[in-house]
């Protein structure tokens, strides 16, 4: 199964990302620094200590978007409630950072986010279908006995309704 080697490289690849974005964040507001320039009137310290705030802050959320994933290949389970959120936000961050790096670092970089947006869309499709297999195996139709997904939620069969009486 595709599940958890999936989860686990996302996981892997999250933590990677996050310890290259802290440490880009950093080296530039180090640059920044030791340049002692300023930019439109900005103090130096200011966009170093901001840059390094940022990259730090950055780094952690992708940490702990690694660490959802993480969780996820360890319980192959699908990442619910706050997890989830985390996930979708990372998948939408990538998409974002996509699109402006292939203006600003070029194709090799928006290669790298769409792989890594492939990786955490994944993981979603991935347990969605298991979960909704899962579902439809259960007696009475699905989970506490509801019935499945468009249906009318009692687990009971949907009849039509009859025709309506033909005047000829």
């Amino acid at each position: 199964m595709v599940r958890r080697p999936v989860a686990w490289v996302t996981a892997i690849v999250l933590f990677a990302e996050a310890v290259g974005i802290a440490w880009v964040n950093w080296f530039m507001g180090v640059v920044v620094d030791r340049q002692d320039m300023s930019l439109a009137g900005l103090d130096s310290d200011v966009m170093s200590t901001s840059s390094k705030v940022a990259g730090l802050l950055f780094g952690l959320y992708f940490a702990l978007c690694g660490l959802t994933a993480l969780r996820v290949a360890l319980r192959d389970r699908a990442p619910a409630g706050l997890g989830r959120i985390l996930l979708i936000s990372a998948a939408v961050v990538h998409a974002l950072l996509g699109a402006f790096t292939v203006g600003l670092v070029g194709w090799g970089a928006f290669a790298f986010m769409m792989v890594v947006l492939g990786l955490i869309v994944l993981i979603f499709m991935t347990y969605d279908r298991r979960e909704a297999a899962l579902s439809d195996a259960e007696p009475g139709g699905g989970p506490a006995g509801h019935g499945p997904a468009g249906g009318d939620g009692g687990g009971a069969p949907v009849v039509p309704p009859p025709p309506a009486p033909s005047t000829s």
